[in-house]
């Protein structure tokens, strides 16, 4: 008896659109096709015909393909690939991923100069019609050719999609129109940045684990984002746990390896504003785990189930896991690559093992790290803060004599007040407003003064005093950054304050209330003694 129960074929290549992709996650799918043919330039372009028609193409110098190959890649379920690091997998990733955007693709490929171009082509629309798994028998057309001449070379594979009726989610534009010219730039750039991350692992030229690769889109090269931001991260994982041993049920005498790192950013107050937007983007959806097979992005960000939703206190902590083809059953990998599920063994392990680096990210992010003090403190976070607050209430300087140290404001009291306190030129930037000192002979613990870069455009600062016992008994033993921003933050409020609200008749009163306070901290603090372990508490 003949058991065979064929599919019916316009159902089913209609329902293979419905897998799950993305534009993001489709257009990734080719290029693992791409980076698994040995390409080093992959080329995408995206292209707006004047009546509407869209087409997005796919170029690589990969080791391309002969009529059989070609024909077997675009089959659905393509032969398993002789090399399993490959990072197409099931045979589908080409057909589903096109499918989900278009409803037709085309795949045009020769594997040496002097070969001929061959094409396959899908038409969904056609198999409806047939109700056949029929391909179309297409010629090359003038386009294409020119296409794979320009994104390919002389060997390599071009993948075409056209009659792309999910590539924009309103389709409601006039065809060819400047808006939805704008609509598919906008696909284009998350396209871009999608690949970013994704791959940086193949984008990264100094990374020399994977083959190095150079992808544009519209002509556009690609740069790599690292979500580690290794140059600022602290990998915050013992060196003997960055490497886990796995034994799979089905072969319990073998044991596989799986990396892990455990990186976590620094506070958004110690970068500066493009470290933030280019280089760490720190956001509550970007923390947890980032998992790769063999080098590519398959999932970013929450934590499997291990814990809650994504909480603001663990948003600088971001969980590096690398394995390869070997562990694909152990993660249970998805026909689209974008997402994992992991055994509950794995996640007990997990959660045992990150339960540390993820309070340390929450001491960052609540700036209650401890602080090492070596040569004085950092005032950098408190610097950003006051440069980034607009609306505190200062004078507005109209000249500045650091000959004199004599200033001249409009404040609270007036028009060309005139005060006396320290001018200071050319300062660093990062230490500009509030800045410790070794030079204050008066014995207060801190002093106004007045500020630039160069040698214009005045503000107030705060000048404190290192050698008085307030600096060297609370300030220096202080157990977090925010504890010192706060002290700085009041100190800095006091000079302004006094700067604010000062003039011929005021200014010996504010100096009276800087003396007198610095010296009854002094008295306070006289027979204080800081404890011995003061640098291990918390």
């Amino acid at each position: 008896m003949d058991n065979i129960n064929k599919p019916d074929p316009s159902r089913l290549i209609h329902g293979l659109r419905d897998t799950g992709y993305n534009m993001n996650s489709a257009a990734a799918d080719i290029i693992d096709n791409s980076i698994a043919a040995d390409a080093s330039s992959i080329n995408v372009r995206t292209v707006l015909k004047p009546t509407g028609e869209k087409f997005v193409f796919f170029g690589d110098n990969g080791h391309g393909m002969n009529p059989a190959e070609l024909r077997n890649a675009m089959r659905y379920g393509a032969d398993r690939r002789q090399n399993l690091k490959s990072l197409g997998k099931f045979g589908l990733g080409l057909k589903t991923a096109s499918s989900s955007v278009c409803l037709k693709y085309s795949l045009i490929s020769r594997d040496s100069a002097e070969g001929t171009l061959n094409k396959e082509t899908w038409d969904l629309e056609h198999v409806s019609s047939v109700n056949e798994w029929q391909m179309l028998a297409e010629d090359i057309t003038a386009d294409e050719k020119l296409a794979f001449n320009e994104l390919c070379g002389d060997v390599g594979t071009l993948v075409v999609w056209q009659k792309c009726d999910r590539i924009l989610k309103n389709n409601n534009y006039a065809p060819g129109s400047t808006e939805e010219k704008s609509a598919l730039k906008r696909v284009a750039d998350r396209m871009a940045e999608h690949f970013a991350l994704v791959f940086h692992k193949y984008l990264d030229p100094e990374n020399t684990n994977y083959p190095n690769i150079n992808i544009t889109v519209d002509g556009e090269a690609i740069v790599f984002w690292n979500p580690f931001y290794p140059a600022r991260s602290q990998q915050v994982l013992p060196e003997k746990l960055i490497t886990v041993p796995i034994a799979l049920p089905e072969d319990p005498e073998t044991t596989f390896k799986m990396g892990i790192k455990a990186w976590v950013l620094p506070h958004r107050k110690d970068m500066d504003k493009d470290e933030q937007s280019q280089f760490a983007r720190i956001n509550n959806r970007r923390q947890g785990f980032y998992i790769y097979r063999e080098g590519r992005l398959i999932h970013h960000g929450g934590w499997q189930e291990i814990w809650n939703a994504a909480e603001p206190h663990y948003s600088l902590i971001r969980v590096e896991i690398d394995f390869d083809h070997e562990l694909d059953d152990a993660f249970e990998i998805d026909v689209r690559k974008s997402r994992i599920i992991m055994n509950e063994a794995l996640k007990d392990y997990l959660e045992k093992l990150l339960t540390g680096p993820r309070e340390h990210a929450n001491q960052i992010y609540r700036r209650k790290q401890k602080i090492a003090v070596t040569g004085g403190i950092s005032h950098h976070g408190s610097n950003k803060t006051i440069s980034e607050t607009r609306s505190i209430d200062k004078p507005t300087v109209t000249q500045a004599d650091s000959s004199e140290n004599e200033t001249t404001v409009n404040n609270n009291r007036g028009s060309g007040i005139r005060i006396k306190a320290p001018v200071l030129n050319e300062q660093d930037p990062n230490s500009l407003c509030v800045k410790e000192t070794e030079k204050i002979t008066s014995g207060n613990l801190w002093e106004p003064s007045f500020v630039s870069e160069s040698n214009s455009d005045y503000q107030i600062g705060v000048r404190i005093n290192m050698h008085h016992d307030f600096y060297t008994k609370i300030y220096s033993q202080a157990g977090s950054q925010n504890s010192i921003e706060g002290m700085d933050l009041l100190l800095y409020a006091l000079s302004a304050a006094e700067a604010n609200n000062s003039d011929d008749e005021l200014k010996d009163m504010w100096e009276d209330i800087r003396e007198e306070v610095s010296g009854n901290l002094r008295r306070l603090l006289k027979s204080y003694e800081i404890p011995a372990d003061s640098n291990d508490e918390q």
